[in-house]
């Protein structure tokens, strides 16, 4: 080959040869969203709007905030399937209640062997440290079977009381504290001190009301307009330190205070009864019906309220009327993972086949399934962030996953697969008068068949970051539209922004 013409062909495949190599590392890192960028050693880096709000970090929910894996507490009690296991289970609860948890928390484990319990009662549980495990979450394993006729849970964990204040209220002299910050400053930190729990207040107000438009929802009979009192917002926080009157707390801003709709404010707070450290392991459970719209058997498989830091791993739900794990407005830190929640009987309507269901603080939600579900993976009302649902598939689903009703705050669905929709939008009259849905409520690389996002008139956002899926205008038209960035476009980096903020704050 001639010297000019061998040059040229190695031009030309050096060119080539570089083309394909920058394509092949294009496709190996994907893309980045403007909003949260990884470098090659996983720091994050947020751009601020120009307020200063950013996406918040996600990572401090789940049992405590992720940084303690979940025990694993040795057998106590063993029971086996009887006529009286309902009896012998409530009695093991009880008598473990009463015995003294070691210096950690934990009292132990009740052990139910694999085999069928019928249960006619709910079992509740009562005090912390406690565990109650089976040997499979299939039919084959340890199988409880709700035979009552009510829509009650067949596993109830609560504590008892409700939070207090223990101190005075503190007025957030900020003009305006974004979203994601973890500090403000306040009158005064007299009384003050690091690991103090103190609620963040977000009060309501009419002039937030009424730029949000929800004192002008469409009447339909029955239709609630909001009222301030209702929407004082009190997210519950530590204090990590305090510099001079500047206080910074363990978990982010999730929603903005900001001096025109009434600022912020603080005080220290004591829940004497919640209850800690309880799990619920390795069943499959079951309700009796009558009829696919059969509604006098059991509700929830597992309720929650009262309690903090516990955990549910690797059960399986069938035929319940409303949920799987029903999360309530005073729990938190709670991890529910590797589980399902199958074949719901009800009437298909309002009320009804919350899978997965959320309704308290710092919860996650993580590799759950679930089939014939209405609200799959949803929250309530003034449902306090942060909270995620994590890596979960819905099937043959009846409505869509999202914020359900007013105003949730802060929430993650991060590569939540489903071939029905999540909406976070304006629901208007729905209900006795729903309005928005939420605010920093956070697509993350799901994958839907719809998805409306769409950002309230004030005081906040919603984004819809890599959803695969066709984007529909919601139930109301002429609302803001959310932040929408590579909608159908493969290859966010980083994959989960939950697992890459978690990685990055446990590296510093």
């Amino acid at each position: 080959m001639p010297a000019m013409i061998r040059k040229k062909y190695l031009t030309l495949f050096a060119v080539g040869s570089l083309a394909t190599m920058a394509f092949t590392v294009s496709r190996s890192f994907g893309w980045q969203s403007k909003f949260v960028q990884a470098d090659n050693k996983g720091k994050l880096t947020y751009t601020p709007d120009a307020r200063g709000n950013t996406i918040p970090d996600f990572s401090r929910v789940g049992y405590y905030q992720g940084d303690k894996v979940i025990p694993v507490l040795p057998v106590v009690t063993t029971i086996g399937p009887s006529n009286d296991a309902a009896q012998k289970i409530q009695q093991a609860i009880d008598a473990l209640s009463k015995q003294q948890p070691d210096k950690n928390g934990y009292r132990g484990a009740i052990l139910l062997k694999k085999g069928s319990y019928n249960i006619p009662v709910t079992l509740q549980i009562n005090a912390g440290g406690i565990v109650l495990r089976g040997e499979g979450n299939t039919e084959t394993g340890t199988k409880l079977i709700a035979t009552a006729n009510n829509q009650k849970p067949l596993i109830d964990i609560s504590g008892s009381g409700k939070a207090k204040a223990t101190g005075e209220r503190i007025k957030i002299t900020d003009a305006y504290v974004p979203v994601g910050s973890f500090s403000f400053q306040v009158a005064s930190t007299a009384g003050l001190k690091a690991g103090d729990a103190v609620m963040l207040c977000r009060p309501g107000s009419e002039q937030w009301i009424r730029d949000n438009k929800m004192d002008q929802i469409e009447d339909r009979g029955g239709t609630k307009q909001w009222k301030p009192a209702e929407y004082s917002l009190e997210f519950e926080r530590v204090i990590t330190r305090i510099d001079g009157n500047k206080v910074y707390i363990d978990n982010p801003v999730m929603e903005a205070l900001d001096a025109q709709y009434g600022g912020g404010e603080t005080y220290r707070y004591a829940f004497e009864g919640r209850i800690n450290n309880v799990g619920i392991e390795n069943l499959y459970m079951e309700s009796v019906y009558e009829s696919d719209t059969a509604e006098n058997h059991a509700w929830d498989a597992i309720n929650i309220d009262r309690a903090e830091h516990g955990w549910v791993t690797q059960v399986t739900s069938r035929y319940f009327g409303y949920s799987c794990v029903n999360i309530g407005g005073s729990a938190r830190f709670f991890t529910v993972q590797d589980s399902k929640c199958f074949d719901a009987k009800s009437k298909i309507t309002g009320g009804r086949r919350y899978s997965f269901c959320n309704n308290g603080q710092c919860n996650l939600v993580m590799n759950c399934e679930t089939t014939e579900g209405r609200h799959d993976y949803v929250t309530g009302a003034r449902t306090l962030g942060p909270n995620v649902f994590y890596n979960c598939k819905a099937r043959n689903t009846h409505a869509d996953i999202g914020p359900h009703h007013r105003w949730a705050v802060g929430t993650l669905y991060d590569n939540i697969v489903t071939d029905g929709e999540i909406n976070v939008q304006d629901r208007g009259n729905w209900g006795s008068g729903h309005g928005w849905a939420g605010v920093t409520q956070v697509l993350w690389n799901c994958t839907v068949k719809k998805a409306a996002v769409q950002s309230p008139w004030a005081s906040g956002k919603n984004y819809s970051i890599g959803t695969r899926g066709e984007k529909v205008a919601g139930r109301l038209k002429g609302r803001p539209d959310g932040e929408w960035e590579g909608q159908n476009q493969e290859g966010l980096q980083p994959a989960s922004l939950y697992q890459a903020q978690l990685k990055a704050r446990q590296q510093r």
